[in-house]
């Protein structure tokens, strides 16, 4: 079933970039400043062996690594214990709900007043735009944890840590998982948008403005593709991580649905 959706997605791509070929070759594109797919697809096979770019590629992966990281090191203990301790998580709820819902973006012009330091103020954006799906998922997770479990445990005997080790945090690791996925994609969005509105020395998004400054539409588009390839890279070795670590879940998922 995986490799029919991927080669389903890849006919897709595919004839995506054949009907824009097309669509360029025949003329149909006059008066937009649009390169052919070929020509994108060629300069994006150039940049592998372009040096400032490989630079650039190693800056923002970098970032969003140790972004993702922190954001993971923080999220999931907070998450466990407003989980474990509801009386805490109903009073820190009205916070969570004002500041997730700000577009992580916006916060960016506000960091590069606050962070003097470029890296720092990037791994900073990406933190605390990857906290929130990690530490929502990981409460949840917490929450859905089977309360019969947790009883029986208790009626032999064993303390508060041992239910948490033993029971809710192995029942709520999927949960955290997935979010970790889906603050993924996040972290990468951040990573390339702080760079291309703080701009710095190197970055797949510095490299866009460069590329833009000298109205090279085919290389921007080209840095995109990139960019969007590591985001599809990401994401394609976490769900195959989740499945392989977490097949029991999804069986028990699928038997309670049906």
């Amino acid at each position: 079933m995986t490799r029919a959706r991927l080669l389903r997605g890849a006919a897709g791509a595919a004839g995506f970039l054949i009907a824009g070929e097309l669509f360029i070759r025949f003329g149909l594109s006059e008066g937009l400043v649009f390169p052919a797919p070929s020509t994108v697809l060629y300069e994006a096979a150039r940049l592998v062996v372009d040096g400032d770019f490989l630079d650039g590629v190693l800056t923002t992966l970098i970032n969003w690594a140790v972004g993702l990281l922190v954001a993971v090191a923080v999220a999931v203990p907070v998450g466990v214990v407003l989980g474990a301790l509801p009386p805490v998580e109903r009073a820190i709820r009205p916070l969570l709900e004002f500041l997730r819902p700000i577009p992580s973006v916006a916060i960016i012009p506000l960091a590069i007043l606050l962070i003097p330091v470029d890296e720092m103020m990037k791994v900073s954006v990406i933190v605390y735009a990857s906290i929130w799906p990690i530490l929502i998922n990981t409460l949840y997770g917490m929450q859905d944890v089977d309360p019969l479990a947790k009883e029986s445990l208790r009626s032999f005997g064993f303390g508060p840590l041992s239910v948490l080790g033993r029971v809710s945090l192995p029942s709520a690791a999927p949960f955290v998982v997935t979010g970790v996925r889906i603050a993924t994609g996040i972290a990468l969005i951040l990573a390339v948008s702080a760079e291309l509105l703080a701009g710095g020395a190197s970055g797949i998004g510095v490299y866009v403005i460069e590329a833009s400054s000298g109205n090279r539409t085919d290389l921007i588009l080209a840095a995109t593709f990139w960019a969007g390839i590591f985001g599809l890279l990401a994401n394609l070795g976490m769900v195959t991580a989740e499945r392989r670590l977490f097949h029991w879940h999804r069986v028990r998922t699928g038997a309670s649905e049906s």
